[in-house]
């Protein structure tokens, strides 16, 4: 990466490889930031892909790579030391509600080891703004819809979402004790192009492509805010420039506000305020492939819910943004790249 101007931003993103990590490091060099990139390529799918998507942004001359697992405390610091961020954006992390059932361990080590790990990296540099991804798992079996941060969290489903609960909890106790603005946000079932192959939509688009069977649970009764990936990374640049300020006292908070405190921490939403079926989404990616698929049928996984869907108003609230991709435009696109990407 060549020496950023004196006026260059420099944000680093953890994750950097990752599905959602590459869009906004897309994002943020085409809006003229300098982007230090950190990733484990761990080979949880196809490491391919991620090697295919830092090498996309290799090309640009404000973008740099590095390869490194979060729990190594000293490489994560060493790289902060020498680039010095003004903001960190944190998203890499042991991704999946179904393999946390059976890994735990690496959630551990991911999630909570390495979240500490940048944690403590943007206390040492004292960054503008952390922002942290977290989830909506962590709403668990809430059945108040749609869900709204000021509800409680408390009853995870899953070890994922129980870790990604905790990393909220400590990002907090960082906010507050070390004055250091903390953004988390909670995703809703994000899709798009260069999605990762262990998600639903991948697997459906493959399967019904390839003519093998693909499986719904709920025997399709689920419904999700699926959230396309655009918007998504547009969602997370906004929130980089709206860093929480700790209020003087609790009467200085918004309503809207999801401040729990007096510390200069935040949890949002990003979803697109709308749910959709599970079959429908079926019918729709049946659509694009000009195919039918080979639906089996199966009940309801251990730790999976029914039905997400966000309040997305706090985010509207406080960038004037509001995630909208159509579900059937995202699938016409990510079913595009597909075909593109394999070469069918």
């Amino acid at each position: 990466m060549t020496a950023a101007n004196e006026t260059m931003r420099t944000v680093l993103v953890t994750g950097s490889a990752g599905f959602i990590g590459y869009h906004l490091a897309q994002l943020l060099l085409k809006e003229g930031f300098a982007v230090v990139g950190y990733d484990g390529m761990t080979d949880y799918y196809d490491v391919r892909i991620k090697e295919r998507r830092h090498q996309m942004l290799l090309q640009h001359q404000h973008f740099s790579a590095h390869v490194g697992m979060l729990e190594d405390a000293e490489r994560l610091r060493s790289l902060c030391m020498e680039t010095r961020p003004d903001v960190i954006v944190h998203l890499a992390a042991q991704a999946g509600v179904r393999y946390s059932i059976d890994n735990p361990r690496a959630y551990l080590d991911a999630n909570l080891v390495g979240t500490f790990n940048v944690m403590e990296c943007a206390r040492e540099q004292g960054v503008e703004h952390l922002l942290m991804a977290s989830t909506s798992s962590v709403y668990g079996a809430n059945e108040t819809m749609p869900f709204d941060e000021r509800q409680k969290a408390d009853s995870p489903l899953t070890f994922y979402a129980a870790t990604k609960k905790a990393t909220e909890a400590m990002g907090h106790s960082y906010a507050h004790l070390w004055n250091l603005p903390v953004t988390m946000f909670r995703f809703f079932t994000v899709y798009g192009p260069w999605g990762r192959p262990d998600m639903a939509l991948f697997k459906f688009t493959k399967g019904i492509l390839e003519g093998t069977p693909i499986d719904i649970y709920n025997h399709g009764d689920m419904y999700r805010d699926f959230t396309y990936v655009e918007d998504l990374v547009r969602a997370i640049r906004l929130l980089i420039d709206t860093p929480p300020v700790a209020p003087e006292t609790p009467a200085d908070i918004p309503e809207w506000d999801s401040l729990s405190s007096a510390a200069p921490f935040r949890v949002v939403n990003i979803g697109n305020s709308d749910t959709v079926r599970l079959e429908d989404f079926v019918d729709a990616i049946e659509r694009e492939c000009g195919r039918k698929a080979i639906r089996n049928y199966m009940d309801l996984q251990q730790g999976d819910v029914a039905a997400t869907w966000a309040d997305a108003q706090l985010l509207m609230n406080l960038t004037g943004y509001r995630p909208q991709t159509d579900v059937r435009d995202g699938i016409n696109a990510f079913v595009g790249w597909y075909r593109e990407y394999y070469q069918i």
